[in-house]
């Protein structure tokens, strides 16, 4: 489990302008709830926390938050972007407790994708249907992706939920309870399908035409 920490001050003004004020500071306002705590606004520095966001896995992580000696374990449930900048705006962070389970989305990886049988052998492609699966866990066991190999998948085979590999103390939320099973397909290897380009339509069908203009012209001659 990687760890990210996130060291920042507390936030004293607070509505939009206030926000706008900060933005062009170089900071970015954010929000710290959960665990039966308060909600508490905070202030975080634009260029240190775009240095986390530089690894994939900190949407799954479970990361640090300082503020003012204070220190909370937590989890990064939302993100806001400025519409055409490369600038983060907004940050929502939820606590997370040590003995009480989360669920948090994580990316399925496949591996052995140029290798799957039904691609090699039988000229299929791979289709994913799930980017990504919840999972209900203590943080410590939080995975920051499922790896699926699909290898030995044949064409026309295909993996649900139920097919993804058994993570100590990770149960996967679609499927954990009998009653309301949602085992939904996670990846499958279809037929390949061949496209032709327009212009080679267009030109088989140039060329049928000359080739029955050929064969008219040549029953008239023989008549």
């Amino acid at each position: 489990m990687s760890n990210y920490i996130f060291e920042g001050t507390l936030r004293g003004d607070l509505g939009k302008g206030a926000s706008r004020r900060l933005r062009r500071e170089g900071n970015i306002p954010a929000i710290v709830y959960g665990a039966d705590k308060d909600a508490v606004s905070i202030v975080l520095n634009h260029n240190e926390v775009l240095k986390c966001f530089r690894a994939e896995d900190i949407f799954t992580s479970i990361v640090t938050i300082k503020v003012d000696g204070q220190e909370d374990k937590a989890i990064l449930r939302d993100v806001q972007r400025h519409p055409f900048k490369p600038l983060i705006t907004h940050l929502d962070f939820m606590r997370v407790r040590a003995d009480e389970a989360i669920v948090v989305e994580i990316p399925v990886v496949f591996l052995n994708e140029e290798k799957a049988h039904g691609v090699v052998h039988g000229n299929g492609q791979v289709l994913q249907h799930l980017a990504s699966v919840a999972v209900s866990c203590l943080p410590l066991d939080l995975p920051n992706v499922i790896e699926l190999d699909i290898e030995a998948l044949e064409l026309d085979g295909i993996l649900h939920i139920s097919d993804l590999p058994k993570l100590e103390g990770v149960e996967y939320v679609d499927i954990m309870n009998p009653e309301e099973m949602n085992d939904q397909p996670v990846v499958s290897i279809v037929e390949a399908r061949v496209y032709e380009d327009a212009d080679d339509e267009e030109a088989d069908d140039a060329d049928a035409e000359e080739a029955d203009d050929a064969e008219e012209a040549s029953e008239e001659d023989a008549e």
